[in-house]
């Protein structure tokens, strides 16, 4: 018996609405407001529920919250779900509803974290909510992590937890965090793209000097061009084209469930092709380096004798020393790279058993749910659970309006999720988390 009334639908909304009002924005320089405040709404809220949370706090005001519900059965291991409190930042004039609003309009709640992933959290403490209130619980142990900065490099979030707190995580095999379980439409059919692997990471720092001077004798040595010749060469590098095994079980899914054949030598073409379910593999077939932050000079008669850039980073598995070496070479030597984060990728197993108690999860309901495995373009606190040998899922189940594009919601303008896609997610989380 599922644990979801009428009542609990209603729950979660609030719950999401009162999480989107509390400001825990992550710049990644240490000038947020941290996320106590909303540790503490989610301690609370699970003290209530009858569990002994612990709040830990990395730096003033840098804070998460571990707990742990007690299973069934001992025997079995038990199961990590894990999600981050901080959000990215936002500007407030772009948006239709204010982002620290919660506000509900047109079904959907709206505010920045609303999928990046104050939805989820809200899904997870609704149901453990709802458990405590009927009595039902789950099969195995399962242990909660709600963590600080993973919209930076979780060094005050998931590292310091796992670092401080490793007990918390002794025996978990297995977790599932952001970012799949959403429904994608196609045809008549949804599919529900589960991640079981992510890219790796490296974001670097970029630096290149020259020689100071007045803006009008100019000079060759002049750091501004430097850096952006080099970075232009990087923006502009072909990448090749590489099938990883999540993507190529993707794809042979994907032609099962759609009922086409997917040309493996031109997926970009396929990708646009395939609409909303290309997008699905379409960056995800490449490595890509995107500078994302430039910094250079301060008035424009003054050759600065530095510059700086950041540069989003990301590598398929298996392609690490290349990688890295092809952007050394695109960048030359006159500029200095140094990395912000670098991590390995994560992989997880779309043909054991927790994959396949997700898959009936959803399809139990929606009949006409499609569950497919994916990889995904980015990066989450996985990396971190998956060095402790944890094998990492995406799984943040949602029933989605088809005209409402999720993946563009994540650090988008006027993100929003749908109430009743929450209460979906809840349904599926009591049946995957209860019974697995």
């Amino acid at each position: 018996m599922t644990v979801t009334p009428q009542a609990l639908d209603t729950e979660v909304a609030g719950l999401c609405r009162d999480l989107l009002r509390i400001d825990t924005v992550n710049p990644g320089d240490g000038s947020g407001p941290g996320e106590r405040e909303a540790a503490e709404y989610v301690a609370a809220r699970l003290a209530e529920a009858g569990l002994d949370p612990l709040l830990t706090e990395s730096a003033p005001r840098r804070t998460s919250v571990l707990a742990r519900v007690a299973g069934t059965d001992p025997s079995l291991p038990p199961l990590l779900v894990h999600g981050h409190l901080d959000t990215v930042p936002f500007d407030a004039a772009d948006w239709t509803h204010h982002p620290l609003s919660g506000e509900e309009a047109d079904g959907c709640l709206w505010g920045r974290g609303a999928v990046d992933m104050k939805g989820t959290l809200a899904m997870t403490l609704a149901l453990v909510r709802g458990w405590s209130r009927s009595g039902r619980r789950p099969r195995r142990d399962l242990v909660l992590a709600f963590l600080a900065d993973e919209e930076s490099t979780g060094e005050y979030g998931a590292r310091f937890a796992v670092d401080r707190h490793r007990e918390w995580f002794d025996g978990v095999t297995e977790a599932i965090g952001e970012s799949g379980g959403y429904s994608v439409p196609a045809g008549q059919q949804r599919l529900y793209p589960v991640a079981v692997g992510e890219r790796c990471t490296a974001w670097m720092r970029l630096t290149a000097t020259g020689t100071a001077g007045h803006g009008s004798r100019g000079g060759a040595d002049n750091a501004v061009a430097t850096l952006v010749h080099g970075l232009s060469r990087l923006a502009a590098h072909p990448w090749p084209t590489r099938l990883t095994p999540p993507v190529e079980a993707l794809l042979a899914e994907l032609e099962r469930v759609l009922g086409t054949v997917i040309d493996r030598g031109r997926l970009e073409a396929e990708a646009v092709r395939l609409g909303r379910a290309g997008g699905l593999f379409a960056h995800t077939v490449r490595n890509s380096a995107v500078p994302t932050v430039l910094q250079a000079g301060q008035k424009v008669n003054v050759i600065p004798g530095s510059a700086s850039a950041q540069v989003d980073g990301r590598f398929l598995p298996g392609t690490r020393e290349e990688y890295l070496e092809t952007v050394e070479r695109l960048l030359g030597p006159r500029v200095a790279r140094e990395f912000i984060n670098l991590e390995e990728a994560v992989a997880a197993d779309h043909t054991g058993p927790a994959f396949a108690a997700m898959a009936d999860a959803l399809r139990a309901e929606d009949p006409a749910a499609r569950p497919v495995p994916y990889l995904m373009s980015g990066g989450t606190d996985a990396k971190t659970f998956n060095r402790l040998g944890i094998a990492c899922y995406g799984f943040a189940p949602l029933l989605l309006d088809p005209e409402l594009d999720y993946p563009r919601m994540f650090h988008g303008v006027d993100e929003r999720v749908s109430a009743s896609g929450l209460a979906f997610g809840v349904r599926v989380l009591d049946r995957f988390l209860g019974e697995y």
